[in-house]
Order: structure tokens, then C-alpha cells, then sequence
């Protein structure tokens, strides 16, 4: 039966699992959140009405407060990471070289930084309990996040300035050769997706901190992308 055939499709299948996992369900909630937060800006720049505006804003104030609410605990998570590659002995890969080391290192606590004083506002956003801090909390919250993500990205431009290394050293006409300059173009790949989404992520704290003065627009289609890039990494990892 068709219906038999659907409900039984790999693609269910997998787009199960997919929304099993935290992860997923913020990038979809995500990506929904910051294209709300663009084409909001779009009607507004385009004489839209309150109510056509409204639906939209209110998309992207509810998904941030759910969103808000996925994340309260994940800053125990990045403490880990932090730890455990400021433990890493050298021996290969990532660990061997302490530029990227480094990187990881600072990345994970800003995350965690991030993530914990965005907890702490929670209840404040939520309305349960008001904080005069809150506002503050939030601010120092957003400088963590941009420095996790500044150390993120100088960890993606230092590998792409590596495996370019490598692949000058690459004699294409031997058989491992072949097979080493595709590995480098996989991992070059990998690296320039997650260097893009760096780059998108870091207009949102930049902007609300006042570093730069990108609007709503271009923070919410950026945003929309690097959120495309998480559901498309966390759909593969989940095949």
C-alpha cells in the first residue's frame, strides 16, 4: 500500500532519529526563528502592516524563548569539551598542534560562558521572576559567544592554511596520492561550511553589542544560513 511505502521510507526513517536528537529540533527551530527575524525586517522595509508583521515577530520571540529554554544545562557539555582538550596529549591530529589546541580550548569556554549566563536570565525572560540584571547577564553573555566564535574561526582559517600545506606535498600521481588530495579536499570542504557558519553566527552578538552595525535583515538571513548548515550536518550525522 502507498501508505505502507511511506511510513516505512528510509527518509521517515531518518527524519526520526533526526528529530529525536536536541540538536536537531533547535536547528529547525532555529532556522525558522531567524528567517522570521528577516522577512519581518522585509515587510516593515516594504510597507507591510502591524498585522502582517506581527506573525512573524511573534515566531521569532517564541522560538528564542524555546530555544532559550533547549539550552538551559548544555554549558556542563562545553565545560567538558574544554577539559578534555586542554587535557589532550600530543599524539596526532588535533591534539598535536597546539595552535588548534588553543582554539578549541577557548571555543568550548565560550561557549560555556555563553551558555551559562544565558541561563541565568531564564526565568527573567520567561517572566517568572524579574532580574535587574538580566539585561547586563545577557550583554556578557553575547561577548562569550563572540569569542567562542572568534576562536572557532581562527581554528577553521588555520586549517584551511594546513591542508593547503599538505596538499603542496601531495604527488598526485602516485595512487596514495590520489587518495590523500581527496581526503584534503573533504576536509577542506568541512572546514569552509564551518568557517561560513562562523561568519554568519557572528553577526548576532557583534550587532547587539554594538561592534558593528548590521541590521535585522541581514542578521536574520545570515542567521538563517548557518542554521541550514546545522540541520544539513546534524541530518548527516544522524543518516
Amino acid at each position: 500500500m502507498v501508505a505502507d511505502a511511506v511510513i516505512y521510507h528510509p527518509t521517515v526513517s531518518h527524519y526520526l532519529k533526526f528529530v529525536a536528537t536536541t540538536v536537531g529540533r533547535d536547528k529547525l527551530l532555529r532556522t525558522l526563528q531567524y528567517f522570521s527575524r528577516f522577512y519581518a525586517w522585509y515587510l516593515l522595509r516594504t510597507n507591510g502592516t502591524a498585522a502582517e508583521v506581527a506573525p512573524f515577530e511573534a515566531i521569532k520571540r517564541q522560538f528564542g524563548l524555546a530555544r532559550k529554554l533547549l539550552r538551559v544545562g548544555k554549558n556542563v557539555e562545553h565545560l567538558k569539551a574544554a577539559a578534555a582538550a586542554a587535557d589532550s596529549k600530543a599524539g596526532g591530529g588535533v591534539a598535536a598542534d597546539p595552535v588548534l589546541r588553543y582554539a578549541a580550548v577557548g571555543r568550548q569556554l565560550g561557549y560555556a560562558g555563553y551558555l551559562t549566563l544565558d541561563a541565568a536570565t531564564v526565568l527573567d525572560a520567561l517572566g517568572v521572576r524579574r532580574w535587574d540584571g538580566a539585561k547586563r547577564a545577557q550583554r556578557e553573555a553575547y561577548r562569550f559567544w563572540a569569542a567562542g566564535l572568534l576562536c572557532s574561526v581562527v581554528a577553521q582559517a588555520y586549517t584551511l592554511y594546513r591542508l593547503r600545506e599538505r596538499e603542496a606535498r601531495v604527488d598526485k600521481k602516485e595512487g596514495e596520492g590520489v587518495v590523500e588530495s581527496k581526503r584534503i579536499a573533504l576536509e577542506r570542504g568541512a572546514s569552509q561550511l564551518q568557517l561560513l557558519s562562523d561568519l554568519c553566527d557572528l553577526t548576532a552578538p557583534t550587532s547587539a553589542l554594538g561592534w558593528v552595525g548590521f541590521d535585522d535583515g541581514f542578521i536574520g538571513l545570515a542567521g538563517t544560513v548557518s542554521s541550514l548548515i546545522g540541520v544539513y550536518l546534524q541530518w548527516k550525522k544522524t543518516a
